[in-house]
């Protein structure tokens, strides 16, 4: 009894049967467990359905459901997937595309946790003083956290532990509490016009925080109200900004008479100050925020530590000074500490600097050696969060766990690429399955299963057309990404401007001098051209563009409030005056920015559904049909289409709209009907862009934008989609809809990894609208990983060669070509072998 079945197998798949989660079409499969298994499609095709719907939804929705009734109130909820049967799933854990950005309080020592050894060891292994400042030398009495003797004054010193030169708890700087930068209020911001006066208004504070008996009592200071501020002796602007909170008697005349009152002055940096610590929503704090101004905290210089904290040395270093090391630079320091300690301290400073080093080897294998261990973790960029989970995931030693990695790639040089391999290779062999979402080719290649979603976007996608071995898909016929792993698929797609005339058509120049780890630069990119801008994590690409030229560029604008980095030593615009930045960040906030509102369609439609004679017959405008605000939108949801239940010590769960389907309207909605197919406007919203083009008769504007989506390749978005939901790139598309029809003569536009999320033949496409927008005149700026989009570039800019202060200098330049064939570039030695199969 009890003892196990000489049968018994463990299963060597998960059996999907009968899945249907969003456009999946009864979909059927097996996914093999205990190998790295990829799933590839083109944008929309289902791909994340399967892995994060169904094989994550399910895994971490039956992990929960083990657990106590305690413990589940505690925890999201997950729904159940739409499936027939989904059998042998194991517990899962999902790394996102999109890890939540940090807190102020998350540094990237603190998110690797890197910095609890390096406390720990400064904790043990330092020189402490004593209260009469006398340094000690390391002693196994610190290492133990015992009290211990001054040898010179005989006071009692008691080391401090780890916690004590924690940040974020016992070591944090009084002036900032640990977060490195206070917040004071920017005097120039206060006042409107020095040719108003206070009477006129000009102390903004007062007029927007409605303290409007502040100029009656101020004048009881004997302040001079009726005069411009610039008329004012500094005494009374001193009492004006910052005048002592005093009663004063003052006669206040409202439409209940005249009274006698006391009020408190409340001067106008008060005013900011009191209203920010009322501040609990980002409305508010965005509206006192105009007034503020973030500096470098003056007590702790921007280290987050008390004086106390950055006593304890190793050497001559305290925490503060390694701390700001790069991790490179943090791992040559470590295996020094053994030698700063007494014989008998040593195996414990070697065990403490071994944890260091093992935990910091995928993170540098991972391409993250350059960043430093202070760097604020709100910093860090998509790609640079999404290493420190893999890292971290690896270090958990879990096993029999499923991990769902959507779009690892993301932000990777091709040469880092190799410790993503390492990565997934340390989970498998501690016996996890690892299931990836992913459209890097490299990447894919080294999947044992592949299984393919599509064959196209929304609704012409959501089935498997092809899986098995990278080598059996790759002969597939049906298998959309076969030919790029084999090498069939054409790299270069486009006529690139010919080496000798890229600069015909004008040129943008930059002269930078040194900042952060980027040196000295001297910089000219071509008008009217693609470029690209590529280098390793940390080679100083997002300096060169977002840091310089654009804030540079910028600044020239007349009336621009935006100032000239100190930095940046000469700019010769060429004629460019407009900047378009074109990023993944999330269009708009909540459920109500959809596609049709964000690239205007929704207004045309509302007014084309006004005009009908049954909607004037009924007295109905455009606005009734408005889901936001409109008579006819849905009562329940109140044109959400999503409700939130609350299921009392469950955390709340969003739902479909059960009254309205999710159409976001009220069923009267239905009556109003035009075209020949007498579509009502939530069947119409309801459609892809696609399939919308069709049914919007006698509306150019409307179908101009639609067939924008399409050419962008969106047409698979339904109309109604929520934009906070889509994707880096699909976000970054959509913001070009109302670009691609306009002369972009005098406009630059800089791209920051476009192809994130991009299938190869998703990114022919995006080369088919960055062609557009040359066409159109623009002069286009891409900051990239992908060897595609390189690869079709009219000319490179080349950083490195290495991340951080092994890299910061322009390596190469030229079309792709000529960067292939130097040397000195890292990414043209990667790009020469993709081109062989151009």
């Amino acid at each position: 009894m009890g003892r196990r079945s000489e049968h018994h197998r463990e299963p060597d798949a998960v059996q999907v049967r009968g899945a249907r989660v969003h456009n999946l079409k009864d979909v059927d499969v097996d996914v093999p467990l205990r190998e790295l298994v990829a799933v590839a499609g083109v944008s929309g095709s289902g791909k994340s359905s399967l892995a994060m719907g169904v094989l994550y939804g399910e895994g971490a929705r039956r992990y929960i459901e083990a657990l106590s009734t305690y413990t589940r109130r505690r925890m999201t909820q997950a729904a159940r997937a739409d499936a027939d049967r989904v059998s042998h799933v194991p517990a899962a854990l999902a790394l996102r595309q999109r890890p939540g950005v940090p807190g102020v309080r998350s540094t990237f020592g603190t998110s690797t946790e890197l910095l609890n050894v390096v406390r720990l060891m400064f904790s043990r292994l330092g020189r402490h003083l004593c209260p009469n400042g006398h340094r000690q030398e390391p002693s196994l009495h610190v290492a133990a956290e015992e009290p211990m003797v001054c040898p010179v004054c005989g006071a009692e010193v008691h080391p401090p532990g780890a916690e004590a030169l924690a940040f974020n708890s016992e070591g944090a700087c009084p002036t900032c509490q640990g977060i490195g930068t206070v917040r004071e209020v920017d005097d120039s911001t206060l006042i409107k016009d020095p040719s108003l006066s206070i009477d006129d208004g000009t102390v903004i504070p007062w007029q927007v925080y409605g303290f409007k008996v502040q100029p009656q009592i101020v004048r009881e200071f004997g302040v001079r109200t009726d005069v411009p501020w610039r008329d004012l002796t500094e005494w009374e602007r001193g009492i004006v900004l910052d005048g002592p909170e005093e009663k004063k008697h003052i006669t206040v005349t409202t439409q209940n008479g005249v009274h006698e009152l006391d009020f408190t002055f409340r001067n106008a940096r008060l005013t900011v100050t009191a209203e920010l610590r009322r501040a609990e929503d980002e409305k508010r704090l965005a509206r006192v925020g105009r007034f503020l101004v973030e500096r470098t905290c003056p007590t702790c210089h921007g280290t987050r530590l008390s004086e106390a904290a950055r006593t304890p040395l190793i050497g001559e270093q305290n925490l503060a000074d390694v701390t700001a090391l790069t991790l490179e630079d943090v791992l040559e320091w470590a295996p020094g500490v053994v030698e700063t300690v007494p014989g008998e301290m040593r195996p414990m400073a070697r065990g403490l600097v071994d944890t260091l080093l093992g935990m910091a080897r995928r993170l540098v294998e991972l391409g993250l050696s350059y960043l430093s261990l202070d760097r604020p973790g709100s910093t860090l960029s998509t790609g640079e969060r999404q290493r420190v989970q893999l890292a971290r995931a690896v270090r958990n030693e879990t096993t029999g766990v499923l991990y769902v990695l959507d779009e690892p790639s993301i932000g990777l040089h091709p040469s880092n690429v190799h410790g993503l391999q390492g990565v997934v290779d340390d989970l498998l062999d501690a016996g996890n399955s690892v299931v990836m979402v992913d459209h890097d080719v490299q990447v894919l290649r080294e999947a044992g299963h592949l299984i393919e979603i599509g064959p196209g976007s929304g609704h012409r996608g959501g089935t498997v057309i092809a899986e098995g071995s990278v080598s059996e898909v790759g002969r597939n016929p049906d298998s959309l990404i076969g030919g790029f792993l084999t090498g069939r698929e054409r790299v270069v797609v486009r006529e690139r401007a010919a080496a000798d005339r890229v600069f015909e058509l004008g040129t943008l120049g930059l002269r930078t001098g040194p900042v952060h780890t980027v040196h000295a630069l001297d910089v000219e990119i071509p008008l009217g051209r693609l470029t690209g801008i590529t280098g390793v994590s940390g080679s100083g690409k997002t300096t060169l563009v977002l840091e310089s030229l654009v804030p540079a560029l910028r600044a020239l604008r007349p009336g621009s409030r935006e100032r000239r980095p100190e930095h940046v030593e000469g700019l010769e615009p060429g004629g460019i005056e407009k900047v378009n930045m074109v990023d993944a960040t999330p269009i708009g906030v909540n459920v109500r920015s959809t596609v049709s509102t964000y690239v205007g369609v929704l207004d045309d439609l509302r007014r084309a559904y006004a005009r009908l004679d049954s909607a004037r017959a009924d007295g109905l405008g455009a606005g009734d049909f408005s889901y936001n605000t409109g008579s006819l939108r849905c009562p329940r949801c109140e044109g959400t289409g999503e409700i939130s239940l609350d299921v009392q010590f469950l955390p709340d769960v969003d739902i479909v709209c059960p009254l309205c389907e999710g159409c976001r309207y009220a069923a009267d909605a239905e009556r109003y009907t035009r075209g020949p197919d007498a579509l009502s406007l939530p069947a119409l919203l309801s459609m892809t862009a696609a399939e919308a083009v069709e049914h919007v008769h006698g509306l150019k504007k409307a179908r101009t934008r639609l067939e924008a989506l399409i050419d962008v390749g969106l047409g698979y978005l339904t109309l109604n989609e929520a934009t906070p939901a889509l994707s880096g790139g699909e976000a970054q598309r959509l913001k070009l809809v109302s670009e691609l029809d306009r002369r972009q003569g005098r406009t630059l536009f800089v791209f920051d990894e476009p192809t994130v999320g991009l299938h190869p033949l998703d990114v022919r496409v995006l080369i088919d609208v960055l062609q557009r927008l040359v066409d159109q005149g623009g002069t286009v700026i891409v900051i990239e990983h992908d060897l595609d989009l390189i690869a079709n570039a009219d000319h490179i800019i080349d950083m490195g060669p290495g991340g951080g202060t092994y890299g910061g200098r322009i390596v190469a330049t030229g079309s792709p070509d000529e960067v292939a064939g130097d040397p000195e570039s890292v990414t043209g030695r990667y790009l020469r072998d993709h081109l062989k199969g151009r």
